[in-house]
């Protein structure tokens, strides 16, 4: 891999003008294409075969009227102090918006909060719920445009009103967070090479392959249904490795550079070296995020699609276009001199007299390798405490934005009714034959005399008498334990009573459907990753023992970040400092996405430092001193990948919307973990006291195992010590 590596980073140097033109062409393309053929996303959940899908599928059969599964909006109204929703200028207001709702664009049904006694007791705060006959992503603009104007015309008599539900779709837009990620990584580039060439060809590199990638999804919702975080789960992570996989090249360009290489000839082998890890760390990220798709959740696979998409863009931009740009630019990487900044060669501050602080790093760590392993195990140990309270839930409208109309109508509707009355439940008796309201009625005398039930509403029946629907209200919100205990009491009533089929459906049944799926799929995935962890590790290093501590520190690295998100967005610790704004389960899919990332995160830091320190070993350093010499090559380097990282993730956490904060906090954490606790900690202190016995194989595996000389050893061998036949085979332009 490493000679098809180098001779094309050799031709994309020599063809710099038709790579550069290409890659630009694509850009346009997707553009283009996202801002013609884009549509509205859906936040919309559902998995087929789960029990609240059930209950939706009957009722389509059977009660087609009831729009199960359709788009629903809750209009929230609440008066004025001191006056009352029954005042004849508040209830006029609030029946010409119902009577203009009823006549919208869609809609299938709309309810009276006066007719359906959905008012509180003390006559301030009421609810009209407005249920379409399509699903979120179909509702058309006419539609939206009714349901803002209704409101509008309530607001304008007086009355504050506030909408929640899917119909209320919330488009994620751009924020100030990709620039702030940006303006920190631009900052630790030019740190590291103390040039601002050097330092703006990853970020053009990064912005490029995001513009692709988040396009081709933009256009991607032409022809499905997305999520409303797709892209932006795609940007980034996109934005992140697609920096990183550019710093691994640059860093390598400038030292071959440095020592002597001419500039076709540097980036040929930094592209056949580095590149390699680029590669293989890519890879890795790409086969754990598609791995998704195993767990048989369609949202859930096209996000990690469309983000190993991404990730697959940013290889390819980092293997073509990146050794494209070094070309157009060639000695001149060092131009642009920041004053003040001293010119840095990342990866020979090994061979400098001076002992930098990596240097110095390692060799105490090499010294006190104990005390180190023990030190950094036992911190993230406790650090990963809080993970086994870790409780999984779905999105709603109490974790919007604060500031959200959303939020604001979850927040008004709790305080004038209750929390329960933010998580209904629709309970679905169906009867094959004969009448349904016997039934309907014993069911709802079962239910009323459960815990944690608030209301149960009498039944409603179909037009043929043999399907009714049950509203229950429970005593808490759609987050709480007890809200989801009584989910799971009702199903069990299913065959108890009488004969009829009972189920239970509505958002908050359906999203405790997911989150129990997700947390079934969480331990089947993880064996799925470390299985591929452990086999790539040992394919790559030719060693047993390397690939089972790089595992286990995979795990540290995955349960201490568990333990931190559950600490904050659960338990609410540190949650002002950090503007959370609200706490309780952590989003379903949250571990699963981790699991995945900080996979390919943790793989890719563990080639770039140890394949150094088996290049080390390979030419005959002392255990020790191969420890230290590849650490030292590689420590700046990785470090200054991890500072970019973080930057990217922590920034997403000054967004809005509570996922993205959960989802940027969990992979920035997971990023200080892994990089700089278990690969500079963890890392050299086992591979120390491990010494010789590190690289120890079987005899039989030796000869079974395909060597992929990720490291380009073997290229560097042939281009150094060959001879000149050896040398010309490999720079071959067979690309041209």
């Amino acid at each position: 891999m490493a000679s098809l590596l180098y001779r094309l980073g050799r031709f994309s140097f020599r063809q710099r003008w038709l790579i550069t033109l290409a890659w630009l062409a694509v850009l346009v393309a997707t553009l283009v294409g996202a801002a013609t053929l884009a549509k509205p996303t859906s936040d919309a959940f559902s998995i087929p075969g789960t029990p609240a899908q059930k209950a939706i599928d009957v009722l389509h059969d059977r009660f087609p009227q009831a729009g199960a599964g359709g788009a629903t909006a809750r209009i929230v109204f609440a008066a004025p102090a001191g006056h009352t929703l029954a005042e004849p200028g508040n209830k006029a207001a609030i029946e010409r918006a119902v009577a203009a709702l009823q006549k919208a664009p869609q809609v299938g049904s709309v309810t009276d909060p006066f007719q359906t006694r959905a008012v509180n007791q003390a006559g301030t705060v009421g609810y009209a719920q407005a249920t379409y006959s399509v699903q979120a992503p179909e509702l058309t603009s006419a539609a939206r445009d009714a349901l803002t104007t209704a409101v509008d015309g309530a607001r304008s008599a007086g009355l504050t009103v506030e909408t929640g539900g899917d119909a209320v779709q919330h488009q994620p837009g751009g924020s100030a967070t990709e620039v702030i990620g940006l303006v920190v990584a631009a900052v630790v580039l030019v740190i590291t090479f103390g040039s601002l060439v050097a330092a703006g060809l990853p970020l053009l590199t990064g912005i490029i392959g995001i513009g692709i990638g988040v396009g081709a999804i933009s256009v991607a919702t032409h022809f499905a249904d997305l999520s409303g975080n797709t892209s932006t789960l795609a940007m980034m992570l996109g934005l992140a490795v697609a920096i990183d996989y550019a710093l691994f090249i640059v860093s390598r360009y400038r030292h071959e550079l440095a020592i002597g290489r001419d500039p076709q000839e540097a980036v040929g082998r930094a592209v056949g070296t580095a590149g390699s890890a680029v590669v293989f760390a890519g890879l890795t990220v790409v086969i754990a995020l598609a791995g998704l798709a195993v767990v048989g959740i369609p949202f859930l696979t096209q996000m990690g699609l469309a983000a190993a998409g991404t990730v697959a863009i940013s290889v390819l931009i980092a293997l073509t276009l990146l050794p494209a740009l070094l070309g157009f630019a060639g000695r001149r990487i060092t131009a642009g001199h920041i004053p003040g900044l001293k010119e840095h060669d990342p990866e020979g501050d090994a061979d400098n007299a001076k002992p930098t602080l990596g240097v110095r790093w390692v060799r105490a760590i090499v010294r006190r390798p104990v005390v180190a392993l023990l030190a950094a195990v036992i911190g993230l140990g406790v650090v990963a405490i809080p993970a086994l309270d870790l409780r999984l839930g779905m999105p709603s409208d109490g974790t919007a934005a604060p500031e959200s109309t959303q939020r604001k109508a979850y927040d008004l509707l709790a305080g004038g009714f209750g929390a329960g009355f933010n998580a209904p439940l629709m309970v679905v008796v169906d009867t094959p034959s004969g009448s349904v309201k016997t039934a309907a009625d014993q069911v709802a005398g079962r239910i009323r005399g459960m815990e944690n039930v608030a209301v149960v509403t009498p039944a409603v029946p179909n037009p043929a008498g043999n399907t009714a629907i049950l509203t229950v209200i429970p005593t808490a919100g759609p987050d709480a334990a007890s809200t989801e205990n009584l989910v799971h009491a009702i199903r069990r009533l299913d065959g108890t009573v009488t004969s009829a089929y009972l189920g239970v459906t509505g958002t908050t049944a359906i999203n405790l459907d997911i989150s129990t799926k997700l947390a079934d799929a969480l331990p089947p995935y993880l064996a799925l990753v470390i299985g591929l962890a452990f086999v790539l590790l040992t394919l790559v290093f030719r060693s047993v023992l390397v690939p089972l501590k790089a595992t286990l520190g995979f795990l540290l690295s995955v349960t201490a970040t568990f333990g931190a998100v559950v600490a904050v967005f659960q338990w609410g610790w540190l949650s002002d400092l950090l503007g959370v704004d609200h706490t309780g389960p952590i989003i379903s899919f949250l571990p699963i996405f981790l699991i995945g990332i900080v996979f390919g995160l943790a793989m890719d830091y563990q080639v770039f430092l140890v394949t150094r320190m088996r290049e080390e070993h390979v030419h005959g350093s002392a255990p020790e001193q191969a420890v230290v010499s590849g650490f030292s090559h590689g420590a700046r380097v990785v470090t200054a990948a991890a500072l970019i990282m973080m930057s990217v993730f922590f920034g997403f956490m000054l967004g809005p919307e509570a996922i993205i904060k959960s989802i940027g906090f969990g992979l920035g954490i997971a990023v200080l973990f892994d990089a700089i606790v278990v690969r500079m900690i963890i890392v050299p202190a086992v591979m120390a006291l491990l010494g010789r016995a590190a690289w120890w194989l079987p005899r039989w595996l030796d000869r079974a195992l395909p060597d992929v000389d990720v490291e380009g050893e073997k290229l560097l061998q042939q281009l150094d010590h060959g001879d000149d036949a050896d040398r010309a085979a490999v720079a071959e332009p067979a690309l041209r």
